[in-house]
């Protein structure tokens, strides 16, 4: 069962999406890093659900910290994060399993468990597990902060409408508490007013949209990944293709190097200093990876995602008592767009993938964690 991402730092999701919990099963994270329970929260509330516009499952999705945390700090041993599933309503899929979604994994998911699979809500299947995602890459916090790593994501588009690059906005300011632009994690104040009119026209409409997430990966030295499928491309694309509804990534310049000639495409190397650097770092244009290894540039992913599939227009689908095709009007508490609560989960993802390639290759040394003499040091320095 697919359900685990990284070799050194793995995290193991669990839960359904009508069950009693979703959660994560995070090992691997060394001894002594420092656990920001304020951050956790601030994470959390990104991609909560309840808010205007968006989904109305009212989560509390509070954070309970099993094991593997002491004092603030990890104790080396698996740590244990799950939130209780409250606001579930069951009845919403009462036409399941007759009636498989149009856009879902109902039908899939049903032949592959000879019917045993729990499709309310999607299941296991359903975005309601990235809470683990995110709560998971919350406890990294400390070894990226550390190594002066640093990873932004942010809210790209919404239909054909388009914030400005995430380089040319204001990063280091969170947006005020209760604005549109919190609402949907997006940085861009103009953008934000547009894309908030505009998804309130479409679910009006009964419909849903597609949208794109912008991440930059920045501070990783020369060398970071593993050759072949643990590139930091590879390993960046299968952990944002795992999200639900994703269907695109795209990596500096995206589907545009497909249109270009090798003369405008190749990005020069050269020094600044005593250190090479590639011209097109500046604007995060420049590849941030090289035959899986980083550059030193900033790595610039966008991420697509589909409209989602449960809208409130009636669709029409297959019968399977009957075989017929008919109408299906998908009730219960629905986005109608993924990007703004993906921002965070894109986030995450590039968080627990870049750590644990920088922990595989030795880039994110966990000794220097420790901020002042480890209780072993004191042990060690007053044996004979």
């Amino acid at each position: 069962m697919g359900m685990r991402l990284g070799d050194s730092i793995r995290v193991t999701l669990f839960g359904e999406s009508h069950g009693r919990c979703v959660g994560a099963l995070v090992e691997g994270i060394p001894a002594g890093t420092e656990i920001d329970l304020q951050a956790l929260n601030e994470d959390i509330a990104k991609r909560k659900p309840g808010r205007k516009g968006l989904s109305r499952r009212t989560e509390l999705d509070e954070c309970e910290i099993l094991s593997g945390v002491h004092e603030g700090k990890a104790t080396g041993w698996p740590i244990v994060l799950l939130t209780w599933n409250s606001d579930a309503k069951s009845k919403d899929y009462s036409f399941l399993p007759d009636q498989p979604r149009p856009g879902h994994a109902d039908l899939p998911e049903m032949v592959r468990t000879d019917g045993a699979a729990d499709l309310r809500g999607g299941g296991s299947q359903s975005a309601r597990l990235t809470y683990g995602i995110v709560t998971a890459a919350s406890q990294l916090r400390g070894i990226l902060n550390q190594a002066g790593w640093r990873v932004d994501a942010d809210l790209h588009s919404v239909g054909d409408l388009h914030a400005k690059p995430l380089f040319q906005l204001d990063r280091d300011t969170e947006p005020p508490e209760g604005s549109i632009m919190a609402r949907l994690n997006c940085l861009d104040s103009e953008a934000a007013d547009s894309f908030s009119n505009f998804i309130e026209e479409v679910r009006m409409d009964q419909d849903s949209v597609g949208s794109s997430v912008e991440c930059i990966i920045e501070g990783l030295p020369i060398g970071v990944g593993e050759p072949w499928f643990d590139g930091l491309e590879p390993a960046l694309a299968r952990g944002m293709m795992a999200i639900p509804g994703a269907r695109a990534v795209e990596f500096s310049r995206g589907v545009k190097a497909s249109k270009m000639i090798g003369s405008e495409h190749n990005d020069a190397w050269y020094f600044d200093g005593d250190k090479p650097e590639l011209e097109g770092s500046e604007s995060a244009q420049a590849d941030g990876a090289l035959g899986g290894r980083s550059t030193g540039a900033p790595i610039r992913v966008v991420i697509h995602f589909k409209p989602p599939s449960s809208i409130s227009r009636e669709q029409s689908t297959l019968h399977l008592p009957s075989g017929e095709k008919r109408p299906l009007q998908v009730g219960g508490r629905h986005d109608p767009v993924l990007g703004p609560r993906a921002v965070p989960v894109v986030g995450a993802i590039a968080s627990l993938v870049v750590a644990d390639l920088g922990m595989i290759g030795g880039f994110l040394n966990p000794c220097l964690l420790y901020t002042s003499p480890s209780p072993r040091d004191a042990t060690l320095s007053r044996m004979p």
